[in-house]
């Protein structure tokens, strides 16, 4: 690039660059090509795929995610599987956090674009209504809002998929399976009974002390949450409760006997360890809590076009059916099933139909109510603190 040129050269250089001139000038002049133009974010409505792709490319093709764990609801083929489709890096911020925690990053990175400040979160129900009054949340309506049955009229959320509390057993023949909630406060049970998160934390917590409650009180679910706190109370007096997180490291080596969690967690866990141990997975005969999660955007993202690309195809069939591989039921499994597009195997590997009719789905409000009053009552209820 810097040797030294010939003046015979520089000649034929500048006679090239002279005639282009002069072509150029006697040329029609082209159109300018119109600079793609960023779609509008503040209606909420649905970005055609096409735009929110070319959206993803000029804003950098990053994501940064909040609480999904692989081995929760199939998050692992999720997010792969959105990765590869279009290329965009994916941050991965603390995959146990609870709802709760998810919902305190947003508000605490407000006024940062960096790394710790979540795109998408992943809650339950009974978040949804705090999300939304505290302006953390910003609507958008998927491509497939209409066949989306639980959401926010707004679009400033809306379910994704659900499942139903069970006992996740370690088969022992010593000991009987459990088969209801009062079977736990049997002496046989002493120091074997364990829950999937923590009550001031995790909606899935939260959820178990529910059902519970509506267990013990025959299913009243103006008493659900008193009745729930007395359960566990009584639970932890008699030394049956275990006070850790149960995770499949524990159930794995022992340490959890009895784990209360949602069906999808529980049969992964099944499938993963293969035998070792040998888990059985019952639904309870009274207190069958449905709980659905709620996805959103932060109204705060870094990167809010990746965001709704990511709901997109979440929420598409394909989407809805990786979630249904992990055993967890799509939001829109009706719409689909109606629709033909779920294949018979992975319907096969369902529990039973006839587990599920008992189930009890609560509204946003009761679940808000509910949780309020544990989460305000726990230590001083179950540990007399």
């Amino acid at each position: 690039m810097h040797r030294k040129i010939s003046r015979r050269e520089f000649l034929k250089l500048t006679g090239l660059a002279g005639g282009a001139a002069l072509m150029a000038s006697c040329a029609p002049r082209a159109t300018p090509t119109p600079e793609f133009t960023l779609p509008d974010l503040s209606s909420g409505e649905t970005i055609p795929l096409e735009e929110l792709v070319k959206a993803v490319e000029v804003e950098g093709k990053k994501l940064t995610t909040i609480a999904l764990p692989h081995d929760w609801a199939n998050y692992g083929e999720m997010l792969s599987t959105f990765k590869q489709r279009y290329g965009i890096e994916i941050n991965e911020l603390n995959p146990d956090a609870g709802s709760a925690e998810e919902l305190e990053a947003i508000r605490a990175n407000k006024d940062s674009k960096g790394p710790q400040a979540p795109d998408v979160i992943d809650i339950g129900i009974a978040y949804t209504k705090i999300a939304k009054e505290e302006g953390l949340v910003a609507k958008y309506k998927v491509a497939t809002w209409d066949s989306i049955p639980l959401k926010d009229p707004e679009g400033y959320w809306w379910g994704e998929y659900y499942g139903v509390l069970v006992f996740e057993v370690i088969k022992d023949p010593k000991i009987p399976v459990p088969q209801d909630w009062p079977d736990l406060l049997k002496p046989e049970y002493k120091g074997k009974v364990a829950m999937a998160g923590d009550v001031l934390k995790s909606n899935q917590a939260v959820m178990t002390v529910i059902a519970s409650g509506l267990s013990r009180a025959n299913g009243d679910k103006s008493m659900a949450a008193k009745a729930g706190l007395e359960f566990w109370k009584e639970m932890n007096a008699k030394g049956n409760f275990i006070p850790v997180i149960a995770d499949q490291g524990r159930i794995a080596q022992g340490e959890t006997p009895v784990v209360i969690e949602w069906d999808y967690l529980a049969l992964a866990n099944r499938d993963a360890l293969a035998g070792n141990p040998d888990l059985e997975i019952v639904v309870p005969q009274t207190g069958v809590v449905g709980g659905p999660y709620a996805g959103g955007i932060s109204a705060y993202a870094p990167h809010p076009y990746a965001a709704r690309l990511w709901w997109e195809f979440v929420m598409s069939d394909e989407g809805q059916l990786i979630y249904l591989k992990g055993y967890a039921h799509p939001i829109r499994f009706t719409d689909m099933v109606k629709r033909g597009v779920i294949p018979q195997e992975l319907l096969d590997k369902l529990p039973p139909a006839e587990a599920y009719e008992k189930a009890v789905f609560l509204t946003v409000e009761e679940q808000t109510e509910m949780r309020t009053y544990i989460t305000e009552n726990w230590r001083k209820e179950v540990y007399g603190e």
